[in-house]
């Protein structure tokens, strides 16, 4: 997967403590921990944004082990229902999280043959505070030659369906991505995003393959001790979602003394075009690099991208297909759709285009299902020029009064005209939910949107929360909205 050797002296993984792991070594731990395992078989990952969580990632990919990457900070009894579905052999996890992990496997304990109980866990290894657990389940799940890593689909945490990646898919998509960011071994990318999340995922795996030094912290951007670190160390690129730049926009970012940034890369959904153009016209202004991407777990990582040198003139596109990929729309019937400006559900094509979904353990035997095409359920339109703009999600809209209104776009102009404000939108046919955080501009809210979409008042509520649900990466759980529709 990657050619440590080649960068052996090169410092590949540094954290916020002072610790530091140089490509050799990175190579001899990841034979120790092989080692340890001995075959190729499932691995459950608890992940947090540390060294020994990357340490034994990387380990797994380069020797053929097949990781299930998962939050360590997932709950329990999404935790233990997974490791009943799955089985895995092994678990790689926190020696924090060791108490949790031997009290969910001794709930589950296997019966054998004779009708005994065997042993629930053993810890067969450790290395950088993590701990390798072997579990002794009595069932062990045949793998696809070419299946490399399983990831959570966007939203999910506890769900047993997983992404299907292939050591193709991985390696092409962070090629790519080295390609268009022209990536070196200069490079300090800082985390800001769990690597269990198909976008963390991707810059760790990019640098890897540049022989860079990965800035490693769990620290967030609200924290002091996040831009210490980043100071310290001379981060050279950070990556975030819309979430992480509306953040950064709350807290001055462009006041900001960050000599070493060279660029800032944004995917994980649509930035609103008023922050896109604020993030651009700073990066030109400072001589950085603002990048906004596209992608999906299902195609690994990303699919598109907008050079940084059209950031201010292509604002609010998601830019042309990666290296290697190509883009098409097509209209409802499935036909291609030729013509600039007109709507249509965009279609990816790319060595990246990962093989199905998972959600259960003889689901890891599966082959290829998708013969790398992609629809990805998002409504898209070209402009003359051959950029993209993604409207929306294909089932992101309301029928009201026989109008479609799209749910994303709504969601965008509120942000893009109130300053400052978190807001959701959801609903069923006829009836809009916009949930809002802050109670002095309700009424405000809906005016505005009235005055838009043209449409009578009483189709739209504003409902407000203490905080609108967001997972680990930013992304709104609309379904913890639903239980208000009926109200």
């Amino acid at each position: 997967m990657w050619d440590f050797k080649r960068f052996s002296e090169n410092v590949a993984l540094t954290d916020e403590f002072g610790s530091s792991v140089c490509y050799k070594e990175l190579q001899e731990e990841n034979e120790k921990l092989y080692k340890a395992i001995g075959r190729r078989c499932l691995v459950f990952s608890l992940c947090q944004n540390s060294l020994g969580s990357i340490v034994g990632y990387t380990a797994f990919l380069s020797n053929g082990v097949v990781p299930v990457l998962l939050s360590s900070e997932l709950e329990r009894e999404l935790l233990a229902n997974l490791l009943s579905v799955y089985k895995p052999p092994f678990v790689w996890a926190p020696k924090s999280n060791l108490e949790e992990l031997e009290s969910i496997l001794e709930d589950s304990e296997s019966v054998t043959d004779d009708g005994s109980k065997s042993n629930h866990m053993e810890v067969v290894y450790e290395a950088y505070d993590y701990v390798l657990v072997q579990t002794h389940y009595d069932t062990e799940y045949p793998l696809y030659d070419e299946l490399a890593l399983l990831l959570t689909t966007s939203g999910s945490t506890g769900s047993p369906k997983f992404v299907r990646q292939s050591y193709k898919n991985v390696k092409s998509n962070a090629e790519a991505i080295a390609e268009y960011l022209k990536l070196d071994e200069t490079e300090k990318p800082i985390t800001t995003l769990p690597m269990n999340y198909t976008y963390g995922l991707s810059i760790i795996n990019s640098h890897l393959l540049v022989g860079a030094e990965i800035l490693v912290t769990d620290k967030g951007l609200m924290q002091k001790e996040f831009w210490n670190f980043f100071k310290e160390s001379g981060a050279t690129s950070f990556g975030g979602v819309p979430y992480t730049y509306e953040m950064l926009d709350k807290l001055r970012f462009y006041r900001m003394n960050l000599p070493s940034l060279r660029y800032m890369t944004q995917a994980g959904g649509k930035i609103t075009t008023e922050l896109h153009s604020k993030f651009a016209d700073f990066a030109e202004a400072n001589g950085k690099k603002f990048i906004v991407m596209y992608g999906q777990c299902e195609a690994t990582a990303r699919m598109g991208y907008l050079p940084a040198e059209y950031a201010v003139s292509k604002c609010g596109s998601m830019g042309i297909a990666i290296p290697g990929g190509h883009f098409e729309l097509i209209d409802e019937s499935g036909s291609k759709i030729e013509a600039a400006d007109t709507t249509g559900e965009l279609v990816y094509q790319g060595p990246n285009v990962t093989l199905g979904y998972a959600e259960k353990g003889e689901d890891l035997l599966l082959g290829d299902e998708r013969g790398g095409v992609l629809q990805t359920g998002d409504m898209a339109k070209r402009d003359a020029d051959g950029f993209y703009y993604i409207v929306g999600r294909k089932k992101r809209f309301l029928k009201i009064y026989g109008n479609r209104v799209n749910l994303d776009e709504t969601e965008r102009m509120i942000k893009g005209h109130f300053d400052g404000i978190d807001v959701a939108c959801g609903g069923v046919d006829d009836h809009m939910y916009i949930f809002l955080t802050k109670e002095d501009v309700d009424d405000a809210v809906k005016s505005f949107v009235v005055s838009k979409t043209k449409l009578n008042p009483a189709a739209f509520k504003t409902v407000i929360i203490d905080e609108i649900p967001k997972n680990d990466s930013g992304k709104i759980l609309y379904k913890k909205l639903e239980n208000h529709y009926k109200n």
